[in-house]
């Protein structure tokens, strides 16, 4: 049987991320006793702190554990992380965390564990004194980021590195065929559930405290979907009209989808996805919001793709508005997806600008004169985002920048940047770009 001990579940999940280099997100969903809030919050917490919370391990441990017993590192971190971040009663931390052994069989880690948090609690301020020292440490980065981050954004980078730290606000996305902002806000005021409205987004309401979807009025029927605002942004910026035919590549699991046919009526979609699995939870999710042909009122094709070998999949086929939500270091959600810091890699960044490269090429053959791609990535690294699309509308002579007029973000030559938690927005970044008529 299978232990339902909060502190293992989460070290032996941290330990497939940690040295395993799987993502944190996949992992929650695979094992269903990961739904416990406290098993969530012990993995965020500890992968959101990684790196000064293996400083303060480094220091105490003699050598690292054999690779067969790094879950036991992973319960130290948890109880570092319980004693530092959650202010865990010093007594309950060791105690609990030496308890959850007794699910790995291995009783010889007693004693190890029960030594290093105990002589952590010992000398813990002047042992974080010293590590913090170090700046990837003090700020829990990996240096190649900060250093990145710091080139990029020399008057921000503190802002943006504190802020990546912090949790994210749970945040939804009306459905304005069903109700009003006003009108939903409202509803939940009535179920006793605390919002603000989005200052920058006319869909958004922003909850004060992260509750299941189980406990939202009328989520089943589509009332509401969970969206980051920056995310939200997208739909009004694609500028639609009834009957155009509009692209969302790269589209799972499908959040702007639903928000392009909330947005416009009588349009002809086409969502495409490398992913088969994750394009059935685009399908999921428009199920939802869109329960019957009559409640749609739009056609919308899914097809499980690569988005750039269009031969296959838009051969005679053309868009009037193309959404480009690319792959890209994720670098603006950090403090959704903590796991980041740990899997990403330096040499990870050019791949991906090649792949974005591609893609940008690829897709702009597909849009019709005087047509508009929206480019959108969840990154605040500039060599994904305006340094790449500077340099395509420099090499292709039919693509014209359109300026992003906003109250939200910073206004650059090409497009606008989001910081992470900026309106507690994600970081995020958008470059709208039109295709004039050839001239002959």
């Amino acid at each position: 049987m299978k232990s339902n001990n909060p502190r293992l579940i989460a070290s032996k999940i941290l330990s497939r991320v940690i040295y395993k280099g799987e993502s944190l997100s996949p992992l929650l969903i695979e094992d269903e006793r990961a739904a416990d809030p406290l098993v969530r919050d012990l993995c965020f917490g500890s992968l959101r702190w990684h790196y000064r919370l293996s400083a303060v391990l480094n220091t105490l441990m003699a050598k690292p554990l054999k690779n067969k017993d790094k879950d036991i590192e992973c319960l130290l971190r948890i109880g570092l992380y319980q004693i530092i971040y959650q202010q865990t009663p010093d007594h309950a931390a060791v105690n609990e965390t030496v308890s959850a052994l007794k699910g790995l069989k291995k009783p010889w880690a007693k004693k190890l564990l029960n030594g290093i948090l105990r002589n952590f609690l010992r000398q813990q301020d002047e042992l974080l004194a010293i590590i913090d020292k170090k700046e990837a440490i003090r700020c829990a980065f990996p240096d190649w980021l900060i250093g990145k981050i710091k080139k990029a954004w020399p008057d921000h980078w503190q802002t943006i590195l504190s802020a990546s730290n912090q949790r994210a606000p749970m945040v939804l996305r009306v459905n304005l065929l069903q109700q009003t902002r006003t009108q939903y806000h409202t509803k939940l005021k009535r179920y006793g559930i605390k919002s603000t409205l989005s200052t920058v987004c006319d869909t958004a309401i922003i909850l004060d405290q992260p509750i299941h979807v189980n406990q939202l009025p009328d989520f089943e029927q589509g009332a509401v979907s969970v969206q980051d605002t920056a995310a939200q942004l997208a739909a009004k910026l694609l500028d639609l009209k009834p009957q155009m035919q509009v692209l969302d590549a790269c589209a799972a699991p499908g959040g702007k989808t639903g928000h392009i046919l909330e947005n416009c009526q009588s349009l002809e979609v086409v969502a495409i996805d490398n992913n088969a699995t994750r394009l059935e939870r685009v399908k999921e999710n428009l199920q939802r919001l869109f329960p019957t042909p009559e409640s749609k009122k739009s056609k919308i094709k899914l097809l499980a793709v690569d988005a750039s070998d269009t031969e296959q999949w838009a051969k005679g086929i053309s868009f009037d508005r193309i959404l480009l939500d690319a792959p890209c270091s994720a670098t603006g959600v950090i403090r959704r997806h903590p796991d980041i810091k740990c899997l990403r890699r330096a040499d990870d960044i050019k791949a991906l600008q090649q792949q974005q490269q591609i893609l940008l090429t690829q897709l702009w053959a597909k849009l019709k004169p005087e047509g508009k791609l929206l480019y959108a990535t969840c990154s605040i690294l500039p060599e994904e985002n305006e340094k790449q699309i500077a340099t395509f509308i420099e090499q292709t002579e039919d693509a014209v920048i359109q300026i992003i007029d906003a109250k939200w973000g910073h206004a650059l030559p090409y497009g606008r940047q989001i910081f992470p938690n900026e309106s507690a927005m994600d970081g995020f970044y958008y470059a709208l770009i039109k295709k004039r008529q050839s001239v002959r």
